[in-house]
């Protein structure tokens, strides 16, 4: 037996208990006692035998060919970000010994790229570490600043919760990117502390990691209700930083013209504004 992770079992018994009968067209007889498909059911589907999925699911083959893995894929429905991922699961990777925590770091340059874009920008980490933001990301959100967790903002943080109308899918769609972007390094230190933690800090949470949902992230268009200028539509853009893996840029920005392009430069002229003179005593 191993102690390392079973990534690949864990991944597609999650899968196959959201896959219904109907949905690859399996009658449905007397009453079911699992959710999902059955074990039998998948390898069937998938044209291999119910021994060997047994075996791939408990963990005790780890290494099935890319064949049976894009025939898996099929049999569970998966999408191109799911199947890409599954197949990184199922790649033969030495044993690893758990690593040290490792601090991210901004590349100077980019770190200086950050502080002088006119738009809201930061740099995310693997983990969704905010690891650089300018004054304007953080007028957005106070949860852009270095050191916080987008994560553990969103699930833990009612004001942050509060800023996205479209709360419950925005979550959806962060955790399952949060998976794909950790793929296989789940021995570091930090990514155990972070899922540990908001798996029992928030049911949400915990529902959605069960499910093992992957996506990979991608820009789109976000609304933020802002507490002081209210409704924003800021297109988001995601731009990988070379020499940083696992790091991304983030730049918000809205439709020329638009009204949140007013707002946003509201804010902006707020954040640079001189602060009023305070009163002096005089003698």
């Amino acid at each position: 037996m191993t102690d390392e992770p079973n990534l690949l079992g864990d991944y597609v018994r999650a899968r196959r208990e959201l896959v219904t009968p109907e949905q690859v067209g399996i009658p449905v007889v007397g009453v079911r006692r699992v959710p999902g498909l059955r074990r039998e059911e998948v390898a069937m589907l998938a044209g291999i035998s119910a021994d060997y999925y047994l075996r791939l699911e408990q963990g005790r083959d780890r290494n099935p060919s890319a064949q049976v893995l894009e025939s898996l894929a099929r049999a569970l429905r998966l999408d191109e970000d799911a199947t890409a991922y599954l197949l990184r699961l199922g790649a033969d990777k030495p044993r690893r010994r758990r690593r040290p925590r490792r601090k991210e770091t901004v590349p100077p340059g980019i770190a200086k790229l950050v502080a002088t874009l006119p738009l809201p920008a930061y740099v995310e980490g693997r983990y969704f570490d905010v690891l650089a933001a300018n004054a304007l990301a953080t007028a957005v959100s106070p949860r852009l600043t270095v050191g916080g967790n987008l994560l553990r903002a969103a699930f833990l943080d009612p004001a942050e919760r509060a800023l996205y109308p479209d709360w419950e899918d925005a979550t959806v769609g962060m955790v399952a990117g949060f998976r794909e972007s950790v793929g296989t390094d789940t021995d570091d230190p930090r990514f155990i502390e972070l899922v540990g933690e908001l798996s029992l800090a928030s049911p949400r949470f915990s529902q959605l990691w069960a499910r093992h949902d992957v996506v990979v992230c991608e820009g789109t268009a976000k609304p933020i209700d802002h507490p002081q200028v209210g409704r924003l539509r800021l297109n988001r853009e995601r731009l990988g930083i070379g020499g940083a893996a696992g790091q991304t840029l983030i730049v918000l920005h809205p439709d020329p013209g638009s009204d949140s392009a007013d707002k946003l430069a509201l804010l902006a002229s707020a954040i640079q504004a001189p602060a009023a003179p305070q009163d002096t005593v005089r003698r």
